[in-house]
């Protein structure tokens, strides 16, 4: 119990939202890498998957702000979960597509962002997409990038979980 009222003090924290966006930025900066000096082709699903670790990001800024304010810290938290939850959905599909190829489940050809906000008109170099997502491109220690994303969109919900928890052990008087 003590560790939870810790790791609530800890969330009321801006070095926690931080942490957070620091460990999202670096992920984006990996998958730039793998894209412009690797030039491993970003597939729809893997620009799909790069957009809810922007969410991710959004989320530990709107926790910036005031994380001592409860109201923002749960539109943080909320908005962290349910990025993450997406992600997570997005990297299932896109393992499924890798291993379990069909040519009646197929992702789309082209990204496909809202009118208002076409990302990969105004930024091609980080929105466009140009890889098949059943390829395999990339592996590290026998998982594939997607398998990675798992991973990390699941760790990324434990940590929310054990923090959301955390929120019902404040500090005692």
């Amino acid at each position: 119990m003590k560790l939870l009222t810790i790791i609530n003090q800890f969330s009321k924290t801006r070095l926690a939202w931080s942490l957070l966006l620091i460990c999202i930025l670096i992920f984006e900066l990996c998958a730039l890498g793998f894209q412009h000096i690797m030039e491993l082709p970003p597939c729809v699903m893997c620009i799909y998957e790069r957009v809810a670790m922007f969410g991710i990001a959004g989320a530990a800024i709107i926790g910036l702000f005031n994380p001592k304010n409860p109201v923002i810290r749960w539109v943080g938290l909320a908005a962290w979960g349910y990025t993450a939850w997406q992600g997570l959905a997005l990297s299932l599909e896109h393992v499924d597509y890798q291993f379990n190829p069909s040519p009646f489940k197929t992702c789309d050809l082209f990204v496909v962002f809202p009118e208002w906000a076409p990302l990969n008109q105004w930024m091609p170099w980080l929105f466009e997409a140009y890889g098949d997502c059943s390829k395999i491109v990339w592996q590290f220690i026998g998982l594939s990038m997607p398998q990675w994303l798992v991973v990390i969109f699941a760790g990324n919900l434990i940590a929310l979980g054990i923090i959301v928890i955390a929120q019902f052990f404040p500090k005692k008087a």
